[in-house]
């Protein structure tokens, strides 16, 4: 919930082109990667140019790439996005940057040529001061460019470059989108979560559904995943942000054995909540894995062990708190 005491948030500036690129953040210090999922290892990266940036006196601002190199490339084989276009800036915002440049990826992007993406993007229309990139960064054509073909082109064209080290956790595992997929496909949300540094949430628009919630007694809001989404099917204790206020909730994402086994829906009963939801964009944050889905003897049981879900949910919920600073971060910004 927005607390009118806190301090205005900082401006921030969205371009989703070149053409768009505000002359606010030119001369600044750019954070460059895909950042799918924002984990810990990219918020390393980010932390570093803001830093630099507050020591140089300079904006800081975060390029990344829209849609997945991978889904141009594979196209058959879509890549389970963590972090869409609206979340990813939602994320980069709350981190503290000024701003987000989203260069649009296609096969002509991707056919540029390593030194011509520092000389005409990077110097050219950016101007940048300093280049904060990953250790495994590769751009340009046949991922030609290497961090250290891009130290390089910097010494000699006249900016910084910052290369971050392999952010690992702390039982000295990667931190990596692919293992944070891995662990939401398993509904190790505890393992996600901590990789991420945060409460993973989806964003979406509240649909129609059959309306089953509100006969069983407990009504949903139903938001609609993307296909390539490989979350676990199962009961969540979540929190629910409908017009920059924050609930708490429980929701089932899955098949709905019980009555039709159908499409993959995400159904959300938000607690102590009177309204109409439909149309409206939410966010909906996974604090907690509860359960799997499950078909049960009748329906009688089912509302039974929904009741128990609720509780469990208010519980686990409660016990969490706020999350962590950037949860906090999120929730003020929403």
């Amino acid at each position: 919930m927005h607390d009118p005491a806190a301090p205005a948030p900082r401006p921030f500036a969205l371009a989703e082109s070149l053409d768009a690129f505000p002359e606010s953040l030119r001369g600044g210090i750019v954070a460059i990667g895909n950042f799918d999922g924002l984990h810990r290892g990219h918020q390393a990266v980010l932390d570093a140019a803001s830093t630099r940036a507050e020591t140089a006196g300079r904006p800081a601002f975060a390029m990344t790439f829209e849609p997945h190199p991978r889904s141009v490339f594979r196209p058959d084989t879509p890549v389970f996005r963590l972090t869409p276009p609206g979340p990813k800036a939602r994320l980069i915002r709350a981190a503290g940057l000024d701003g987000l440049l989203v260069l649009p990826f296609d096969r002509d992007f991707a056919a540029r040529s390593a030194d011509d993406f520092v000389g005409d993007i990077l110097v050219g229309r950016l101007g940048v001061a300093e280049a904060v990139v990953g250790w495994d960064f590769h751009f340009g054509r046949g991922r030609g460019g290497s961090p250290a073909f891009l130290a390089a082109e910097g010494a000699a064209r006249g900016f910084a470059v910052s290369v971050i080290e392999a952010f690992q956790d702390e039982g000295g595992g990667p931190v990596s989108s692919s293992r944070i997929r891995d662990a939401l496909a398993a509904g190790d949300l505890g393992l996600a979560n901590g990789l991420l540094g945060y409460r993973w949430f989806v964003e979406g628009t509240v649909i129609h559904g059959e309306k089953r919630g509100r006969d069983l007694g407990f009504p949903t809001a139903n938001v609609r995943l993307g296909a390539d989404c490989r979350l676990a099917h199962g009961v969540y204790a979540v929190t629910f942000t409908v017009d920059g206020v924050q609930h708490h909730g429980v929701a089932n994402y899955g098949r709905r054995p019980q009555f039709d086994n159908g499409a993959p829906l995400l159904e959300t009963f938000v607690f102590d909540f009177k309204g109409d939801l439909y149309g409206r964009t939410v966010q909906i944050g996974f604090a907690s894995y509860l359960r799997p889905e499950l078909r049960f003897p009748s329906v009688e049981a089912l509302i039974e062990r929904m009741g128990e879900d609720c509780a469990e949910a208010r519980a686990v919920l409660a016990a969490m708190g706020p999350g962590t600073a950037l949860d906090r971060r999120l929730a003020e910004l929403a």
